[in-house]
């Protein structure tokens, strides 16, 4: 027979258990946090451009030529303010092809595009999809939260998802 433990060394370890588990949930809550803030903050770039287009050139752009990763076409203006050029860079994500035409927002003071519309909104956002999918293992591993981990990653399939569908 196991002698039972003194009252005194019962509830101290309970309140070590409790303390550890307060730290590892905050700890989670935490990186948790800081990977939702960096997809954010990888996001924002190039959101704020498809997002805030008050004030910005928008028009289109004829892709024309294509090396590496960017691509060049003429921008043709479809805003009050906006100027016509000879050549925009647009970066080349998967779906910008020789020959098309696609509606951009050219960044301030440069000579750079991107896309517009739903399409360019929903790329924009792609880092911030990644972080929700990794946010959300760290959330149901680390805080054991399975519910809100699967909230967060069904969130970041269905921005991944409907990105790749509209670009």
């Amino acid at each position: 027979m196991i002698p039972a433990m003194p009252a005194s060394a019962a509830s101290s370890r309970t309140a070590s258990v409790s303390a550890l588990r307060f730290g590892r949930v905050a700890v989670t809550g935490v990186l948790a946090a800081l990977i939702l803030l960096g997809g954010v903050w990888g996001s924002w770039g190039t959101a704020q451009q498809v997002m805030l287009t008050k004030g910005r050139e928008r028009g289109t752009v004829r892709v024309t030529r294509c090396t590496g990763h960017v691509c060049s076409g003429a921008f043709t203006p479809g805003s009050p303010g906006a100027r016509a050029r000879t050549v925009v860079k647009i970066a080349q994500p998967v779906a910008v092809r020789r020959g098309r035409t696609y509606e951009v927002v050219v960044k301030p003071g440069t000579d750079e595009a991107v896309r517009s519309g739903p399409g360019g909104v929903l790329y924009a956002w792609v880092p911030f999809g990644g972080a929700l999918l990794l946010a959300s293992v760290v959330v149901a591993g680390g805080m054991r939260l399975t519910r809100a981990g699967w909230v967060l990653a069904g969130c970041g399939v269905a921005l991944l998802t409907a990105a790749f569908v509209a670009v």
